[in-house]
């Protein structure tokens, strides 16, 4: 067995990717990372939240009705729905920057075109090609900034994404209450597409897993970029020497893509059907209840700027709930921040129509968008990705993330049925029923994965009831 100058070990099959990258210290590296996947992240969900304000100013002009704009809503999914599957797919064949880079290119592309549709039928149809970009983008996004930060502080550093990300929400409402009105819908289209381009060409520099390269057998390339970044790492610093005793991490030393269908497999059927759980109730917050309230709002008598201001405030709800998922990501644990939050939106939705216009409509809604943040952070962006082993990692996220959009992008027509019938009540009614379920689901059958090693986690003999030690194998006492 050979010792490299920064203590980490090597074996004939194996780099040990996981114990070496999780007894890392906090750097600039990681920093780096973050603002590269934080970058496209935020433009991703940029793109998916202006749909709110430009379909309802579309709606107040005459340029689109309400069946057209549920056929955008659901061009989009059914769009992020093959893209969520192909990236994860693709991602976990082919890697995750070739991925990752390949869908900010498609959905930037098509948002600039966007800026140009002469009609509602146009601006559906390249929606449907935006959405294959931005599902995927949300696919790659967490799964590969959690397999770069150590153990000891993933949940930290996957809630920063997730506030950078949620920011989009606030940021997208902001920017369309002014640009909307003053210059048209188009141009929102427009500011996406040039800024992903910008993005896609400083992306080009972002290093590939190793912990995905060596599931696939490709220790040298592991091994070279596992090299720079531990370089980069210890400048100044001393990196702990690694204990890697015990049995090898699953997957870790086995090359090989495996089967989608091991998904389903009784080793990884409850993480897939937690998951995918997630996914579906997170779709339907945000996009079956979150993404109409413009449209709402224009439909019970408000003005176009009226409602992107009451948007606007409540969106602030999306960057405090991601907040409040960071504080409580590696002391509160998944499951408690998850049944929680579900709980707390339950409250909110019950006493939302119940609560009459101005401050106290605001309160309630900024509330309930808040609580819907902290479980999209503490389940969507941070615990579905940790369910499963590196090989099968985006393929697990892909599936997960395929329920949510197919029921999503189905349930657009139901939610104008049932804004028809019942009202917003009617509408907050079925989203209540799903928390609920939800809470309880997560309550009797998840699986807690704070500050515990990914190769831990995936290992269900491993799995550790609470905190594991620092990055699982590695010496303790390494910095966060």
């Amino acid at each position: 067995m050979a010792q490299d100058i920064t203590g980490a070990s090597r074996t004939g099959n194996s780099v040990a990717s996981g114990a070496r990258l999780d007894r890392l210290p906090i750097s600039r590296f990681h920093w780096k990372m973050l603002g590269l996947i934080g970058a496209g992240m935020f433009l991703d969900a940029f793109d998916i939240y202006l749909a709110g304000g430009v379909l309802g100013a579309l709606v107040k002009s005459g340029w689109s009705t309400l069946e057209l704009n549920a056929l955008f809503v659901s061009a989009t999914f059914v769009g992020m729905t093959i893209g969520a599957w192909s990236a994860g797919v693709l991602g976990d064949r082919y890697g995750r920057r070739f991925t990752y880079q390949a869908n900010l290119a498609l959905f930037g592309l098509a948002s600039l075109a966007a800026a140009f549709a002469p009609n509602m039928s146009v601006l559906i149809a390249l929606r449907f090609i935006m959405g294959i970009g931005l599902g995927a983008e949300i696919v790659v996004g967490y799964a590969t900034l959690t397999e770069f930060v150590p153990a000891r502080s993933r949940g930290r550093w996957i809630a920063l994404l997730a506030i950078i990300t949620n920011t989009a929400l606030f940021a997208s409402s902001l920017v369309g209450l002014w640009v909307i009105p003053a210059f048209g819908w188009q141009y929102m289209f427009g500011i996406v597409g040039v800024l992903a381009m910008v993005i896609w060409a400083l992306r080009k520099s972002m290093p590939e897993s190793p912990r995905w390269l060596e599931a696939q057998g490709r220790l040298d390339e592991a091994e070279a970029i596992l090299g720079r970044i531990e370089a980069e790492t210890a400048v100044g610093r001393s990196l702990p020497r690694l204990d890697l005793g015990g049995p090898a991490a699953p997957g870790a030393s086995s090359a090989g893509h495996g089967s989608i269908l091991d998904l389903f497999s009784p080793g990884l059927l409850r993480q897939t059907l937690l998951g995918s759980l997630l996914h579906v109730v997170v779709g339907f917050s945000l996009y079956g209840f979150i993404n109409w309230l413009p449209t709402f709002f224009v439909k019970s008598g408000y003005s176009v700027v009226a409602s992107l201001q009451y948007t606007t405030l409540m969106a602030l709800g999306g960057p405090a709930g991601a907040f409040i998922g960071w504080l409580l990501a590696d002391s509160a644990g998944r499951k408690p921040t998850i049944v929680g939050s579900s709980l707390a939106a339950i409250g909110f939705g019950i006493a939302y129509p119940l609560v009459g216009d101005g401050p106290a409509l605001l309160a309630v809604g900024f509330g309930l968008v808040t609580a819907i943040y902290v479980m999209l952070t503490a389940g969507f962006a941070m615990h579905v990705p940790e369910l499963f082993p590196t090989k099968y990692r985006l393929r697990g996220t892909a599936v997960c993330a395929t329920a949510g959009r197919l029921v999503t992008a189905v349930v657009q027509f139901v939610v104008i049925a049932v804004f028809a019938w019942g009202g917003l009540p009617g509408v907050l009614a079925i989203l209540i029923g799903l928390l609920l379920f939800q809470a309880v689901m997560i309550a009797l059958y998840g699986i807690e994965t704070r500050q515990q090693a990914l190769e831990d986690i995936a290992a269900p003999e491993r799995r550790q009831p609470g905190p594991a030690p620092v990055a699982g194998r590695a010496a303790k006492g390494a910095a966060s």
